[in-house]
């Protein structure tokens, strides 16, 4: 990764995108493998492939302010 400045935009009605150069971690605190600089990130709690978004939140009508 990089030194460029960490942003997360959330997508209406969709996913958490992240930018920037940030460990994710999963509920054991291990880092969860990144291998591109920006990732989606679950926020329906539906996805199949957590904490990553796999587009499931179109299916379930998912909504978010």
């Amino acid at each position: 990764m990089t030194d460029a400045p960490v942003s997360i935009t959330p997508c209406p009605n969709g996913p958490l995108l992240v930018r920037g150069d940030i460990e994710i971690l999963d509920d054991e605190g291990r880092a969860v493998p990144r291998t591109r600089r920006t990732v989606a990130l679950c926020r329906c709690g539906v996805s199949t492939i957590k904490p990553y978004c796999d587009g499931t939140h179109k299916s379930v009508g998912f909504r978010a302010e």
